[in-house]
């Protein structure tokens, strides 16, 4: 990130942990529009400061939800305002927002924006990921990038949203930038701090360990559980005490002369080498595990040309979580080389692991990792104290089958979302584009569907491996390697493209009552990133109907409702909440409100 970013980052650790109760004002807001009625929901910390978000709900669906027996299903959209997330923002004070949309089928109100709740407090949050999947109890953990903030929603009333609590920066002093989160059955959470402590130095975590950092942005980054009401229950160290020893990256020709280096370089180094930098995280509560891919230094990362001691990482760690309150990390692994000869080693495979994903039935103890260099991880059993990771599949396969000629590369092509449906049948997967170097249309982007039933059949000896450059074109040569079921592309001219998505894990059941499924019906993606790292987006939200064969198409009937074209588009002048202009939709998550679930 840009050195101003980071100083305004850092200046926000000046905000106090809430403590206090909600406060609620009604009113009815002016609108060109018309009829928008607005609701404020108000937390004031112990020092004083209060933080509050304001709902706007549409005239629409007020009187689609008047219908006698009606009941919603709703996609929540956590954005950014396009001015104010830029270097140098604009002094106006542009709230983000959780868009509220509803996606309930054969409604008046199929596809629109029927709330915009407005962060009132702090501008220029960066809004990124959500939660993976939301279950009913469950408040939504949002992520404010760049304000180091950590927002906690209550939508139990939906289309109405209400705000739970705030974990600001000066409650988590060891990490910065939150990043993503899971959510345990008691209704806390697990965030990955992405970044560095507050301040440079030793930092002391909740256990009392006491780790070196150099600062925002920086490295080692943090794991924080998280209260229902954003109180901070524990920071916990992600990187070991002693360092962690990279893998060796032989010199690049892309920075000639500056000699070899390795995958735990910190900038500015430390005394002891470190490879946390958490980013993505899955969980499997009742095997007592959790799964993190370390990304790297986020301010190391973004933006233009890299340093020649890149710090992206290559490492995926396992922790214990049988005391919820400790997690304690049991494996650190780093992954095996890939296959693929790269310009530049760090372009290679396993570099880069974000997006963690498990398997959900009792009798799989499998996990994936999705690298932003195009490849596919898996290990049989995330209880094994030294789990086995193999690459099972290249994002190249995929590209082969949307691009058949000029085929875009795989390396760098920021495979993002990754998903395993509830029912352990497929792996979902988004990529935003083509890499670097690629040849052809590197705009496309992709999202594409795996058949993984043959590989978790294997147990825990799978033979699967993509070891040469013709299973890298072929989608792997052992009879358990994942089978490609369905691909479509996701075209984006911009320099960015599809990287968040959602499962839709609800159906209409007896009584007319919403009720959870093990096989997903539907996937919304965003095509967002982070226009600090130079991958910006069209800003587009589209939905994909999901088949009972694991196909995907695009839902047309899915329109913007001011284009009427399929998908909906953030880029426009007016919202809810008034005439803001153009947003940045980044996390996504399906959601129904409890009076309308069982």
């Amino acid at each position: 990130m840009h050195l101003s970013t980071l100083n305004r980052a850092a200046a926000i650790t000046a905000v106090a942990v809430l403590l206090g109760a909600t406060n609620l004002v009604t009113g009815a807001g002016a609108h060109p529009g018309g009829g928008i009625l607005t609701t404020t929901y108000r937390v004031r910390a112990a020092d004083g400061q209060t933080y509050s978000i304001t709902n706007h709900i549409t005239r629409e669906i007020r009187s689609e939800l008047a219908r006698p027996g009606r009941r919603h299903e709703y996609l929540l959209a956590w954005s950014g305002d396009e001015s104010t997330n830029q270097p140098f923002p604009s002094t106006q004070d542009e709230p983000d927002f959780l868009a509220v949309i509803d996606v309930t089928k054969g409604t008046r109100t199929y596809g629109k924006v029927v709330n915009t709740v407005t962060v009132d407090s702090v501008f220029g949050n960066e809004p990124h990921n959500l939660q993976n999947l939301w279950h009913k109890g469950d408040k939504v953990y949002a992520a404010g990038l760049l304000s180091d903030i950590t927002y906690v929603f209550d939508v139990k009333h939906l289309p109405e949203v209400r705000l739970s609590g705030v974990t600001p920066p000066s409650a988590t002093r060891c990490g910065t930038f939150p990043a993503s989160y899971e959510v345990r059955d008691d209704g806390t959470a697990y965030a990955m701090y992405l970044g560095g402590p507050n301040v440079d130095g030793p930092c002391r975590y909740t256990n009392g360990e006491i780790r070196d950092g150099n600062g925002p942005g920086g490295s080692p980054g943090e794991i924080v559980h998280i209260g229902r009401n954003g109180k901070v229950l524990a920071e916990v160290p992600s990187g070991l005490a002693d360092g962690e020893g990279g893998t060796f990256i032989p010199e690049s020709p892309l920075f000639p002369g500056e000699g070899p280096t390795h995958s735990c370089v910190t900038i500015p180094a430390l005394p002891a080498t470190t490879c946390a930098n958490p980013y993505g995280v899955a969980m499997r509560e009742d095997l007592d595990r959790m799964v993190v891919g370390d990304f790297g230094e986020p301010r190391n990362t973004a933006g233009g040309a890299p340093p020649a001691a890149f710090s992206v990482r290559d490492t995926v760690r396992i922790f214990d979580i049988s005391d919820p309150a400790h997690p304690e990390l049991v494996s650190l692994t780093h992954l095996p080389p890939g296959i693929r000869p790269e310009i530049d080693p760090r372009l290679s495979e396993p570099f880069g692991g974000w997006r963690p994903a498990v398997t959900h039935r009792p009798w799989h103890r499998g996990a994936f990792l999705t690298t932003t260099n195009g490849a596919l991880y898996y290990t049989p059993d995330i209880t094994d104290p030294e789990p086995v990771w193999r690459n099972v599949y290249d994002d190249f396969h995929a590209f082969l089958q949307v691009v058949p000629t000029q085929t875009p590369g795989s390396r760098t092509d920021a495979g993002g979302w990754t998903r395993v449906s509830p029912d352990d049948r497929y792996l979902y997967k988004l990529v935003m584009g083509g890499g670097p170097f690629s040849p052809g249309d590197t705009d496309t982007g992709m999202l594409f569907v795996l058949d993984i039933q043959p590989l978790l059949a294997a147990g825990r000896h799978p033979t699967c491996s993509i070891d040469s450059m013709d299973e890298v074109s072929s989608g792997g040569a052992e009879p358990d390697c994942p089978k490609l079921v369905s691909v479509v592309p996701i075209y984006d001219p911009t320099n960015g493209g599809p990287q968040s998505g959602a499962m839709d894990t609800f159906r209409i059941g007896h009584g007319g009552l919403y009720h959870e499924t093990s096989r997903p019906s539907r996937i919304a993606t965003s095509n967002y990133f982070l226009a600090l790292t130079l991958h910006d987006g069209d800003h587009r939200i589209c939905m994909w109907d999901v088949g009972p064969r694991g196909q995907v198409s695009l839902d047309t009937s899915f329109k913007d409702e001011h284009l009427g074209t399929p998908c909906l588009d953030f880029d426009r002048p007016s919202w809810p909440h008034g005439d803001y202009g153009n947003a940045r939709p980044n996390g996504l998550l399906f959601a129904v409100a409890d009076r309308d679930l069982r």
